[in-house]
This record gives C-alpha cells, sequence and structure tokens, in this order.
C-alpha cells in the first residue's frame, strides 16, 4: 500500500501533508450514476448530525465515481483513500457506499491510522471469514493487523437471513437466487443459499445473471426470486423479464435505489419487496420524508463527532474508542461493535415499491 500511495504523491496528486489547524472527516461515495440520490443523502445526513454538533471538523465529500463509469471505479476510490490518508489533518473516514470499493480503501486507510465507517457496506470478507469470501481475508486489507473499518449496518450474513427469512414469512417455497457475480453479490448469494437451506426451503434455480437466467428461473418452477447485486449490473432488465410475470420478487440493499424503482412498471414494482438495514427515518421520530440512507449518513458523523469527544479528538484516540462502543443509542436503534467491527444490529427494513415508483417501508424483519 506504500507503493500505491507514493505513486500517487510522485505524480503530484495530493501535497504529502496537509494543514492540521482543524481536524478533517473524508467521505467517498459514487456522486454520479444510479447510486447519486442515496449517496447525497447520506452526504446530507452527515452534514446534519455536523450542524447539530456546531460544526467541529471540516467535512469533505469526495466522488468514487465517473459519469462515464456510471458508479464508482478503483482508480477514483484509490485516489480518494490516498487524499485522505496523505492529509495529516484527518481524523475519519466515511465511506465506501459499495463493498467492493472498500476493498481497495481499507488497506491505504489502515496502513495510516485511519478509522473508517461505512454507511453501507455488507460484504462479509470486509471483517470476517468462511462462505463466500476470499482467500486471505479479512487479514488483508489490514497491513498494520488493527481493524480500521468498522460498519454500522448489519453484514451480509445477516442480511441474507433477513431476506430469506421475509421470503419464507412471504409463503415462498421453491426459491430462485440471481446475483451480479461482483464481490457483494456473490457473497450475498452464497449466504442466501445457506440459509435457506437452514430453514428447509428448496432452492430450485441459482444463477449468475444473464439474458437466459429468467427463462431457467420459469423452467425451475420457483415461486419466488430474489436478486442479490447492484442496479447498474442489469437488475431492472431483470425484474423487467416476462419470464417472470407471476413471481414473488425480492432485493437485496444493492437495488434499494432510485435508479432501480424508477425504472419498473408497477406491475413489477407491486410484486417487489426490497430489504434495506434501516427502518426509515419515521421510525425513529424523524418527521421529514427523507431518504433512508440520510439515518446512515448522520449516525456515522454523530459515531465520529461522539468518539472524538470522547477521545481527546484524534485518529488515534477515535480509533481506539470505537471498538469499545457497546449499547450505543442512535437513530438506528440500540447497538455496538464486535472484536471484527462489525454492528450487532440484526432488524432489517422491508420497502415496497408504490404506484408513484418510490420505496416506501412495508415491515420489519429479524434475521432468523
Amino acid at each position: 500500500m506504500k507503493r500505491i500511495i507514493a505513486a500517487f504523491l510522485i505524480a503530484g496528486a495530493f501535497p504529502a501533508t496537509a494543514s492540521a489547524q482543524q481536524a478533517t472527516v473524508y467521505s467517498s461515495l459514487p456522486l454520479s450514476g444510479a447510486s447519486r440520490v442515496q449517496t447525497k443523502a447520506v452526504n446530507d445526513g452527515a452534514r446534519q448530525a455536523l450542524k447539530e454538533a456546531g460544526n467541529p471538523v471540516r467535512f469533505v465529500t469526495l466522488n468514487s465515481a465517473t459519469k462515464r463509469a456510471g458508479s464508482w471505479t478503483p482508480e477514483r476510490t484509490a485516489r480518494n483513500a490516498v487524499k485522505a490518508a496523505t492529509d495529516d489533518s484527518t481524523v475519519a473516514y466515511i465511506g465506501e457506499f459499495n463493498s467492493g470499493a472498500s476493498k481497495v480503501s481499507v488497506p491505504i486507510l489502515s496502513e495510516v491510522g485511519i478509522p473508517q465507517v461505512s454507511p453501507a457496506n455488507t460484504y462479509n470478507g470486509l471483517t470476517t471469514s468462511g462462505p463466500g469470501t476470499e482467500p486471505g481475508e479479512p487479514a488483508k486489507y489490514y497491513p498494520t493487523g488493527k481493524r480500521t473499518l468498522f460498519r454500522i449496518v448489519p453484514n451480509d450474513h445477516v442480511q441474507a437471513a433477513a431476506l430469506v427469512t421475509a421470503m419464507r414469512d412471504r409463503g415462498c417455497t421453491a426459491l430462485a437466487f440471481v446475483h451480479d457475480g461482483e464481490v457483494y453479490g456473490r457473497g450475498m448469494n452464497a449466504d442466501a443459499v445457506a440459509t435457506a437451506a437452514r430453514f428447509g426451503l428448496p432452492v430450485v434455480a441459482n444463477r449468475r445473471i444473464s439474458g437466459g437466467a429468467p427463462r431457467a428461473i420459469r423452467r425451475a418452477k420457483a415461486d419466488c426470486m430474489a436478486y442479490t447485486g447492484i442496479t447498474a449490473n442489469g437488475a431492472v432488465r431483470l425484474f423487467r423479464s416476462s419470464a417472470l410475470r407471476k413471481l414473488k420478487l425480492f432485493g437485496s440493499d444493492g437495488v434499494a435505489e432510485t435508479g432501480f424503482v424508477t425504472r419498473l412498471p408497477y406491475s413489477v414494482g407491486r410484486r417487489t419487496l426490497v430489504a434495506v438495514a434501516t427502518l426509515p427515518p419515521s421510525q425513529y421520530g424523524i418527521k421529514d420524508n427523507r431518504d433512508p440512507y440520510w439515518v446512515y449518513g448522520y449516525e456515522a458523523m454523530k459515531l465520529i463527532l461522539d468518539g472524538l469527544a470522547a477521545s481527546g479528538g484524534t485518529r488515534a484516540g477515535l480509533l481506539a474508542w470505537l471498538p469499545t462502543v457497546q449499547n450505543r443509542q442512535s437513530v438506528l436503534g440500540t447497538y455496538g461493535f464486535d472484536a471484527n467491527g462489525d454492528t450487532t444490529l440484526r432488524t432489517y427494513g422491508l420497502y415496497a415499491v408504490t404506484r408513484d415508483r418510490e420505496l416506501a417501508f412495508d415491515a420489519a424483519v429479524t434475521a432468523g
């Protein structure tokens, strides 16, 4: 990772040091493309928490996406992480939105001891080993041996259990799963299949997304399908397929965004439920009509600010404080972090697609 940072410095991309007059919190999120509405909500929530605290730190928002790609890119993500890593005033980093992006940024930030709070990452391998993860995970992301990533959303073990619990509770008896081949999608898929087996629910089809996947699902006589992947990898086309017109449809939080639901006809949307790892703001007394991801951003920044206040205002103090968090009262509910940096929360929200093509809270589900 030192070679990565050095390459950016040699290229003159960033100064080696920055002013330490005011502590800085960076966020790195895809601010263009299909996720832009949700990522703007994350930053808006963070700004609100910062405002309520009297703006004690500088907040710098970085874009991990390009317009050409329409989503995050490894190059842009690495650039963002190096910018934060080479700024002496950096005390924390909010990101990433996509789990694959955190595989890029976590090692860079970890090498210089910058605490990273993720408002959205769920891929298991970032914090744990086991089914669906890659060799060497998660140790290879922490070159100093000290954990620096703390996520405020449950990992995919929990999300998959919540998603399959919802399918079981909605009467599904012949399950089909589709993933997109990315880090997040593959991991979620492996956990979902394992959870179905634990519940005794038959999986009649399990495919990577492709033009032939809907027909294979129909031939397998599934009555429900769950997609574990992101919008940008063909989710809309999959859900709109005529071969799936009689199925109950489920999506993981990779499609919990405007870029997905606004492109679904109502005949599809009314059969679709999407899992999101938080309840709507209204469930926590926040009356404004806000995107659910606003709550993630709000708690990410509030957690960081509370930690800085409790630990002397330094990145080292914050990094030592975060693993001690237990029974924290927050807009997400009461939670703490386990030894891996994972939240203890286990409740997901199920969101329906309305006639106006918006996500509306339908029910809460606790992972079985």
